[in-house]
């Protein structure tokens, strides 16, 4: 559908990719990966047609549609939600009133006239063409896809510039998943998300019918929805089977096989080298070392992969608070007739990693600023614990920075024993490098400032940590140099995060805020969501939903009642199911054909391949059986 051939794109000095070749094919589900300006959002617009190469060339098929979801900057006016989005049917809303037009002017007619006739086959046709693509279906397509991305049925006849920023890149994505381009494509989708809209756009990438190419810093994301991942590394493009996880582990084999080439290659070239200085003044030996001097003029060199950068550094631990570190006790807030707490209890104990999570306005936010002291309650009260130091980190923490300081300088009157190294390295994780560490914080950009602002809080961290919306704005890289802080931090956590890995990564208990309430689950976000699927299915089948378990100990995991699955998704695992029984038997013919293969010697190079090619291809057939048994065992159930 899109081929890119031997294209290079640089903006002034700086080359972000060159000699590209790449082809989009019909269904690929991609994930665009690299480092913070590698290119890949440039690499984006290219595909979209907003941008165009420097050389090479890129090629699209004739008709067709592509969409394009930028990272922020989308302005939507002069409509409501639902119109805005209803907007994208243009060609059947037009398509519904000549059906409307006709169904009048027959009516006006003599059914047994020519022109009566002609209506009829005109309106017959359209109203063919409609039904086929759900014309009768437009409102309830909006309202489904509304509802999965957090819009209340309340705020759909609100007009679009009502909205912030993050909720109209909302209605963005609303948009581009109603007209299902054949090519989607989609910068950093998830970013105003929260994890309820989240979650429902990976189940909607699974099932969308066409392509899709997507950015994010987001690996559990990339590893529920993507099947290939295009790399831009060294300014080149390297291609990936697999979801974001296997790319890791592919990534890494590669390496490792690349180095044993160089490896083996350096022993030949020196081998070589030693025959030639030894022969060369020999008359009898010239000519075997000319064939010496000639093979490795040949030979066509391995280049060991350039190194990335590893961030190693250090953050200082807190010194410890008393085992209570915060207790709720008839917590109420109200903001007049608005309830966001009514009467809540909870403890939190030195050393939980508590994640909160519910839908946004449930009052997740202000659960931290209650906790940190900057809210009062309205009735009840929170007590803070023996010793407890609190460090707060706001979605707009930036407003809390002084804009005359620079940054570096900041750092040292922060950390004044730390070395310039150590602290342009902590600066580097959060992407501030060369110049930029002597720029004052006043110039940065709001994400930029929130970076640092984090980078700030994690360099001198109290023992009872607060972060709201902490991953926003960093990329993967960044994400994890702050996972490993966390997970080596010794005091007490509560986080507010979208990210589904950064949560089961830290999370030791979930507090699900809602309704007034908070209820309390023990365990990170999967078995959070375990247990509310446990609950939903047990309530679907009229049984008592188990209730929250205790905070104290994690109780045993409970049977898990059989899940009803919807005909759509039945269907979809029955396709797979097919899928993988065709790809079984590929792969068994092509394992007996390499065994046959190597019952002729032909050479020792050639045996090492197929032994090579044969445990990758018995590898892969071990997973597609596992995933077959796995597959039908969900079926049959």
């Amino acid at each position: 559908m899109i081929r890119l051939s031997d294209a290079s794109k640089r903006f002034g000095d700086t080359v972000l990719f060159e000699g590209a070749s790449w082809q989009i094919h019909p269904g690929d589900r991609i994930g665009l990966v690299g480092a913070n300006g590698s290119g890949k959002t440039t690499l984006l617009r290219i595909l979209a047609g907003f941008e165009s190469v420097d050389s090479g060339e890129i090629r699209r098929a004739k008709g067709l549609t592509a969409g394009y979801l930028p990272q922020s900057r989308l302005e939507l006016c002069g409509r409501t939600v639902f119109e805005e989005c209803l907007a994208v049917f243009s060609e059947l809303k037009a398509m519904e009133a000549e059906m409307e037009g006709l169904t009048r002017r027959m009516a006006a007619l003599d059914p047994s006239s020519a022109a009566w006739r002609e209506a009829a086959e005109r309106f017959h046709r359209l109203e063919d063409q409609f039904r086929r693509r759900d014309g009768y279906c437009l409102e309830a397509r909006v309202g489904e896809v509304l509802a999965g991305l957090g819009f209340p049925k309340k705020d759909w006849r609100r007009r679009t510039e009502e909205f912030s920023g993050g909720w109209q890149m909302r209605i963005a994505l609303a948009k581009l998943l109603l007209e299902q381009p054949e090519v989607l494509l989609l910068d950093e989708p998830t970013n105003h998300l929260d994890l309820d809209a989240r979650n429902w756009l990976e189940e909607y990438l699974r099932a969308y019918p066409h392509a899709f190419v997507v950015v994010s810093h987001d690996r559990y994301f990339l590893d529920a929805t993507v099947e290939k991942i295009v790399e831009i590394w060294n300014r080149q493009l390297r291609f990936y089977v697999g979801n974001y996880t296997q790319y890791l582990e592919q990534k890494q084999q590669r390496k490792t096989q690349l180095e044993a080439a160089r490896r083996n290659q350096q022993a030949k070239v020196e081998q070589l080298n030693r025959f030639i200085e030894r022969f060369r003044y020999k008359a009898s030996k010239a000519r075997q070392v000319q064939s010496r001097i000639k093979e490795l003029e040949r030979m066509e060199r391995v280049e060991a992969p350039p190194e990335e950068d590893t961030v190693r550094f250090r953050f200082p631990q807190p010194a410890p608070s008393g085992r209570i570190v915060a207790e709720a006790a008839g917590l109420t807030k109200r903001y007049g007739d608005t309830v966001v707490f009514e009467n809540v209890h909870f403890v939190i104990e030195r050393g939980d990693r508590i994640a909160l999570v519910g839908p946004n306005g449930a009052g997740k936010s202000m659960l931290l600023r209650l906790l940190a002291g900057l809210e009062p309650p309205s009735s009840g009260q929170i007590r803070l614990g023996h010793n407890v130091e609190v460090s707060y980190f706001a979605q707009d923490q930036y407003k809390e920075l002084d804009p005359s300081v620079r940054l570096l300088d900041d750092l040292r009157a922060l950390a004044p024993h730390a070395t310039d190294t150590e602290l342009r390295t902590l600066l580097g994780c959060f992407r501030f490098s060369g110049d930029a560490v002597f720029r004052p914080a006043g110039v940065l950009s709001g994400g930029e400032r929130n970076r640092y602002a984090l980078a700030r809080i994690l360099l001198r961290p109290s023992n009872f940590l607060l972060l709201d919306e902490p991953t926003n704005h960093l990329d993967l890289r960044a994400k994890d140099v702050l996972l490993k802080a966390l997970e080596e931090f010794s005091g007490t956590l509560v986080l507010v995060s979208h990210d589904h890995y950064f949560l089961d990564r830290l999370a030791t208990r979930v507090f699900e805020v809602g309704g007034g309430q908070v209820q309390v689950y023990p365990g990170n976000y999967e078995d959070y969501l375990r247990r509310k699927h446990e609950s939903a299915a047990a309530a679907h089948t009229d049984s008592p939903a188990p209730a929250p378990q205790p905070e104290t100990e994690p109780p045993a995991r409970p049977v898990c009642a059989p899940r009803r699955i919807n005909p759509i998704k039945r269907r979809r695992m029955q396709e797979r199911l097919e899928a993988l029984e065709d790809d079984i038997a590929r792969l068994e013919a092509e394992i007996a054909s390499l065994e046959q293969a190597l019952a002729s010697f032909q050479s020792a190079e050639e045996t090492r391949r197929l032994l090579s090619l044969l445990a990758r291809r018995r590898q892969r057939l071990e997973e597609l059986l596992a995933e077959w048994e796995d597959l039908s065992s969900r079926l049959e159930t």
